[in-house]
């Protein structure tokens, strides 16, 4: 019989006390540092790590994180989300959509779901979108007599595509943790977004032609004809495609880099408050402020999972968790479907932050070296590591869209609920919410089967 010692399944413990922890509400980067910490120090009573390497970890925090010259557009973009919040853009774009769609079944939640695409290109801030949409939309439809659980599913989905649809702060952590381009990710999360949107938008269609009771349509006397209508699109439409246009069109084009085009973004989005003469002392403070404190909170986060993964690697976390995988027998596919149900169920608990943080420090090496043969093999381009792991985040990313949605702790349900009217039960969210969640599964399933969806893009344009 093998001999046993504990030391070997520190790695494991460190997940199960995470997994503990967690559940006390306290600070998740507190917790996270707190047990590498501790875990390192138990490591130095067994002989199994060295004081010597915490000054190794406070070099990757500086190295990785506060010299990052990457990491300086997640400020940026939550700047720039949180100034479109406040300067009305969205208020103005769903008055527009919905006159747009007024004759078509399920019309302004169709609008929601095309909001909810268009500001994810331009803030990737799902708490903000979600809030915002929640404020602006739910009155309105409520008003409407749309099915309630129709209505907050439409709303809370939608929201969420911020954290897929470039420029997604997620992807950017993304590909500083996996060593892949920012531009690439972005280019792959493209389609694999609009696809979802199609999803929910053909859902909502289908939907409201078999029972329009659920989705009455605007009266006629809401409707905008001629000269009023184009001067609606031109203020409210034009603006956020402009905006898009100038931080996406500058990356894939080669004139920006992503922090760069975040700094566009953040100046794009002042000139529409300014245009729209939103903007004031007030609205400005309240901006910084905000952008501050989530920032700070987001890069302390980063600090407390570089302390977590560190020790985590040092102890021989990847060691044990390739033995493990490769005892299993699991091939390729099988160890692809066993990462994505580990984050799907992780996505119950977890918020998207955690989740990137600790698990793909630990299984993209994983993922780089599987062999999936001549199935990544898009526009005649051959698979090559970059973009084994490019699908993989592309698939973590979408999967990790039903942390939001998926209860005990779906972020997106909690945002959407305390702003909601009272008369909106918790139950007929989470019944609304069920059909999305699907979608994303099969969202998710499509670009497994079907990887051009996140490769054509990247190999096409950039290769």
């Amino acid at each position: 019989m093998a001999d046993f010692y504990i030391e070997d399944w520190f790695p494991l413990i460190m997940f199960a006390m995470l997994g503990i922890l967690v559940f006390t509400g306290l600070p998740v980067a507190f917790i996270i540092s707190g047990i590498g910490i501790a875990f390192g120090l138990l490591g130095m009573a067994y002989d199994v790590f060295s004081f010597i390497e915490f000054f190794n970890i406070v070099s990757r925090i500086w190295g990785g994180i506060a010299e990052n010259m990457v990491m300086v557009a997640v400020p940026m973009f939550i700047y720039m989300g949180t100034m479109l919040e406040k300067s009305g853009v969205a208020e103005d774009l769903l008055e527009c959509l919905s006159v747009l769609l007024r004759k078509v079944p399920g019309g302004l939640a169709l609008s929601v779901t095309l909001m909810g695409t268009i500001m994810a290109a331009t803030t990737g801030i799902i708490g903000a979108s979600v809030v915002m949409m929640t404020l602006l939309a739910l009155p309105v439809m409520m008003r409407r007599n749309y099915d309630t659980s129709l209505a907050t599913g439409t709303i809370a989905a939608s929201g969420t595509l911020g954290i897929l649809i470039p420029p997604s702060i997620m992807l950017v952590l993304m590909s500083d943790l996996m060593s892949v381009s920012v531009g690439n990710l972005f280019l792959a999360a493209i389609l694999p977004g609009l696809v979802l949107a199609g999803l929910y938008a053909a859902y909502i269609f289908i939907r409201c032609q078999i029972n329009p009771a659920l989705a009455p349509p605007l009266p006629d006397s809401e409707a905008v004809e001629g000269m009023e209508l184009v001067k609606m699109v031109l203020r409210s439409f034009i603006p956020p495609v402009l905006l898009i246009v100038l931080v996406l069109g500058s990356i894939f084009g080669g004139f920006a880099t992503p922090t760069e085009a975040s700094g566009v973004g953040a100046v794009g989005a002042t000139l529409l408050a300014i245009f729209k003469r939103r903007l004031n002392f007030k609205v400005l403070q309240d901006v910084c402020e905000r952008s501050a404190l989530t920032g700070a909170m987001l890069f302390f986060l980063f600090a407390g999972a570089t302390v977590f993964s560190y020790v985590f690697r040092s102890l021989g976390g990847d060691d044990l968790v390739i033995d493990l995988i490769e005892g299993s027998g699991l091939g390729p596919w099988g160890v692809l479907l066993l990462l994505m149900l580990i984050v799907f169920i992780l996505g119950f608990f977890f918020d998207w932050v955690e989740i990137t943080l600790i698990v793909l420090p630990i299984f993209a090496p994983i993922i780089g070296l599987l062999d999936f043969g001549d199935h990544l093999t898009v526009a005649g381009i051959e698979a090559s590591q970059s973009h084994i792991l490019t699908w993989f985040a592309v698939l973590i990313a979408v999967n990790l869209q039903t942390s939001f949605l998926t209860p005990p702790f779906g972020f997106a349900l909690f945002y959407l609920k305390g702003v909601a009217p009272k008369s909106v039960r918790i139950q007929q969210i989470y019944k609304g919410i069920i059909p999305f969640v699907l979608l994303q599964l099969l969202g998710l399933g499509l670009v497994m089967y079907f990887p051009a969806i996140a490769l054509w893009m990247p190999n096409t344009l950039l290769e």
